[in-house]
Parts: structure tokens; C-alpha cells; sequence
């Protein structure tokens, strides 16, 4: 397949996996692609937003001949352990300043780029003030994972969020909170299709071109892994913004725009941001309609950052209040999740479901900047694709997996509800069996500060011209004005 042509404005390319399996939060993705990489032959890619040599991949006790776990320490060790084992690592360039406040960090990269096994870039290959967004993981171009996961700090939990947890802990030392986060792994082809959108990716950073790995590569996916999906068809759509003679992507733009028109029942979605007027207005849309479908979007509490909050967190305002103009029958509605103390879980998946016939898990925020700006990478399942209909169970219990994890209610008791046609809104409400509640979204009212940071895209333009020049652009209100009237 070639990285240059598309299928289609929504969709890059289609290719078969023999295996798939979604994978939520970080503490069993760490577990999972730690085993993975051990299994590695020929070649591991490591592309992300972030890396931080100094985490831990796994916080259970280390035993004697277990692999070390500090990332930094494990890369290396990987290098040593399998002669002729190439492992690439591709970071963005400005989240590299980062790196300077941690010490032991510069002294790693300083030991990998001494080992002729492993190569560290820096992808600058964007325009000023987009970033490299993706994070994908590709090994012996037979198995990759693509999500929203970074290997990071602050990253690492569990699906129970516990309150205060001890495992939860920086290099520094210091706690952090709650984190709630997903992950797609799949084999065979489709995960051919990410190495080869890696290696392209690699080579635009300047780095030299690579051949393929081997046909006669063995597959690394974990034995103990029992995968979710088998010989299913998946999707890849993509963000990038135009740069130096590289035109601009934006399949991930249409296709949420195509996969929010086609839902009938219902979505529900998980995401970081909720800012981009192009989808408030697609969902605007559909609330318009005599019996639209339900609607619900698990976010974060607050963004991370005092502008962020201001310029995301007032954008989402702004525009949940112009969506309510249409919705009559009360079905779109943004929650927030709660540890069993009452703490805020901070969400930074991104996820869609659809009719529990699309599962859609990647990098791509909604808003501005994942659907022009950065680069990005969503798969997904489609149901109506020959070969998937029978992908739709293990849909609905994903659905019912993470509404029970929000809610604080047994995946069964979920489940049931589901079966008998209840709404997602009335399993929110109801009352919380183990103390983890779903909050609805309670709508600020903002400043004049905080109306002129979100009204006029700050951090969050929708084209790279207007990064420097955001308050000459037509600004979020014009926009919130322009979604659709309501239904008289």
C-alpha cells in the first residue's frame, strides 16, 4: 500500500487482521507490549507524542532473569539480547525540551544513540506550532499497537483508578492521579499497513528510508493474550498538515463527520477535548431530528493546563450550550468520571463506538488541531464490512465494559440493562454500586478572558495559518452561531 494515496477522504486503507484486541489503560498495555517486544526478531518502531526513559513499564516486583523495567534500561537490554535487532524511536521535536529537566533521561539517549542497534530521532517534520501526535507501535511489521497511549509519565493505571494509589507514582517520586486511557493492537496485515505509514513517517523526519522486515517474520503477539477480534477487516484513517511539498491529510476530519451521520441508535465516545466546532456541528445535526440517537462523551473534568482549560475547556463549554439549542429530546450529554472518593479521572482516550457496530480507538482528539493540524492515527472495526458481523458482540461488551468501569456497577448488571433496550443516559443515573459515578458536564460560566481565548481557537486553530494569527480568524462564536438552526 502506499502512503501517498487514499482510499477515500475518510479512510487511508483497509487491511485484515488476523488478530485485534483493545486494550484500556496503561497498566496492562505496558504489561502487554513489554512481552511483545521481547518476542521481536528484525525490527521494533516506537513513534509517539512523548517517551520517558525513566518509567517503569511494569510495577510488579522484578524477579531474578526478568527483563529491568525502567524503559531506559530495557530498550538497551532488548538491543543486547537479539544481535541485529534494529529499534527505531521517533519523538516530537518540541516535546524534547522536556527531556531537559530529566537528568537521567539525556544520559540514556546518550547510551542508546552509543549503540549502533538503536536509533533516536526528533520529528520536526510539521509546520511551526503543529506536533507529531501519533502513537504507534510497529515490531517485526507483524504486530502493532495504535492508540492513545504514550510511554510516558503520568500514563501508568489500572482499570480500577484506585484513590491514592501508591503504584501511581513519577520518577520523581511525587503521586499522580487517576488516568484513563485505550490502546489497539492488531496482527497480520493491518499491522503491515502501520509500518508501512511508520516508515513513511520516519522518513519524513530525515531519517534514512527502510525495507520491510522479512516475510518469514514470526508473529511476537503474547501467547497468554487471547485476542478480542479475529480475521476482521480495519480501517486507518490519518491528520497531517501540509508541509514543505507534503499535502495536507485530513481522513480523520471526514470520517468522524461520515461515522457521527451514519449512527442510528447511538455513540458513545471517549475523548480528551471536545473543541471542534465541525463536529459540534454534526452532532447539532443529528440532535435536530425527530428521534435522534443518543449521544454520550466521556471527558476529563478539567484539561491539563491553566490555558488549556481556558481555551479547551471554554471551546467545549461554548459549544455543548449551542448543541443543547437542538437538543429537544435530551440525548447528548458529556460526563465526566469519578474515583470511589470522588476524585476526577482524567481522560485522555480516544474512542468511539457507533451501534455497537464501529469500534473506533486512535490518537485524534476532537478538536482543531487532531483534525488538520498534527499528525494522527485512528483504526477501526466496521461491522458492515464483509467478514466483521460477528465483531459486533465483543462491541456491545466493550460498551458495557467501560460504562460499567465509569459507573461503579457490575459488566453484568450493565450488560442486562443494554440487552433490554435501556439508554446509556439511565444507566449513568443509576445509583453506583461500588462509589465510581459518571458526572454530567456542569457548564461554566466564563469570563471575558476565557470567552476570548476559546472564541478565538487559541491552542487550537484550525489551520496552521492562523497558529500565530488566531484572533484575526473568524472565532469560535461565529462559529457556535453557524451550527444548525433549531428544529421549529
Amino acid at each position: 500500500m502506499d502512503p501517498d494515496k487514499s482510499e477515500s477522504d475518510s479512510i487511508w486503507c483497509h487491511a485484515k487482521a488476523t488478530r485485534a484486541h483493545p486494550i484500556i489503560d496503561a497498566a496492562d498495555y505496558f504489561e502487554i507490549i513489554q512481552a511483545a517486544m521481547m518476542n521481536a526478531k528484525y525490527r521494533i518502531m516506537l513513534i509517539g507524542w512523548d517517551f520517558d526513559t525513566r518509567i517503569d513499564l511494569t510495577r510488579s516486583r522484578r524477579k531474578k532473569g526478568d527483563p529491568p523495567k525502567r524503559l531506559g534500561d530495557f530498550i538497551l537490554w532488548l538491543a543486547d539480547r537479539t544481535p541485529g535487532l534494529e529499534i527505531k524511536l521517533l519523538k516530537w521535536n518540541i516535546g524534547a525540551l522536556k527531556m531537559l529537566g530529566r537528568g537521567q533521561t539525556i544520559v540514556d539517549v546518550a547510551k542508546w544513540a552509543m549503540h549502533k542497534q538503536i536509533q533516536f530521532k526528533l520529528d520536526g517534520a510539521h509546520p511551526v506550532g503543529c506536533s507529531h501526535h501519533q502513537k504507534i507501535v510497529v515490531i517485526d511489521d507483524k504486530m502493532a499497537a495504535c492508540g492513545g497511549i504514550d510511554m510516558t509519565a503520568d500514563r501508568w493505571d489500572t482499570r480500577d483508578h484506585i484513590d491514592g494509589d501508591p503504584r501511581r507514582r513519577r520518577p520523581n517520586g511525587k503521586l499522580y492521579g487517576p488516568w484513563h486511557d485505550c490502546t489497539m493492537l492488531v496482527e497480520g496485515d493491518a499491522a503491515a499497513a502501520l509500518a508501512v505509514l511508520s516508515r513513511a513517517r520516519w522518513a519524513l523526519a530525515g531519517g534514512d528510508p527502510m525495507e520491510p522486515c522479512p516475510a518469514d517474520a514470526v508473529s511476537p503477539w503474547p501467547e497468554f493474550l487471547k485476542a478480542d477480534y479475529q480475521y476482521v477487516e480495519m480501517g486507518i484513517a490519518r491528520t497531517r498538515a501540509e508541509y514543505e511539498g507534503v499535502w495536507e491529510i485530513r481522513e480523520i476530519q471526514h470520517l468522524f463527520l461520515e461515522q457521527i451521520a451514519k449512527a442510528k441508535k447511538f455513540i458513545y465516545a471517549e475523548n480528551q477535548y471536545f473543541a471542534s466546532p465541525k463536529i459540534a456541528d454534526a452532532i447539532a445535526k443529528r440532535m435536530a431530528e425527530p428521534d435522534p440517537p443518543e449521544i454520550i462523551i466521556v471527558g476529563p473534568e478539567k484539561a491539563d493546563g491553566w490555558l488549556e482549560q481556558r481555551a479547551m475547556d471554554g471551546a467545549r463549554a461554548q459549544l455543548v450550550r449551542a448543541i443543547g439549542e437542538h437538543d429537544r429530546e435530551g440525548r447528548f450529554g458529556i460526563y465526566m468520571p469519578k474515583t470511589k472518593g470522588g476524585d476526577a479521572i482524567y481522560v485522555h482516550a480516544k474512542l468511539m463506538i457507533v451501534d455497537d457496530r464501529i469500534l473506533r480507538i486512535g490518537s485524534a482528539n476532537m478538536n482543531n488541531r487532531s483534525l488538520g493540524l498534527d499528525s494522527e492515527c485512528d483504526i477501526f472495526i466496521d461491522c458492515d464490512r464483509p467478514g466483521n458481523e460477528s465483531a459486533c458482540a465483543n462491541i456491545k461488551a466493550l460498551r458495557a465494559t467501560l460504562l460499567a468501569e465509569h459507573c461503579g456497577l457490575s459488566t453484568e448488571r450493565v450488560a442486562q440493562l443494554l440487552d433490554d433496550g435501556t439508554p446509556m443516559r439511565d444507566i449513568i443515573a443509576q445509583p453506583s454500586g461500588n462509589g465510581r459515578t459518571l458526572d454530567r458536564l456542569k457548564l461554566p460560566d466564563l469570563d471575558d478572558t476565557e470567552k476570548a481565548i476559546a472564541d478565538n481557537a487559541v491552542l487550537d486553530p484550525e489551520n496552521p495559518d492562523e497558529m500565530f494569527e488566531p484572533f484575526s480568524s473568524p472565532g469560535l462564536f461565529a462559529r457556535v452561531r453557524n451550527l444548525r438552526k433549531p428544529r421549529e
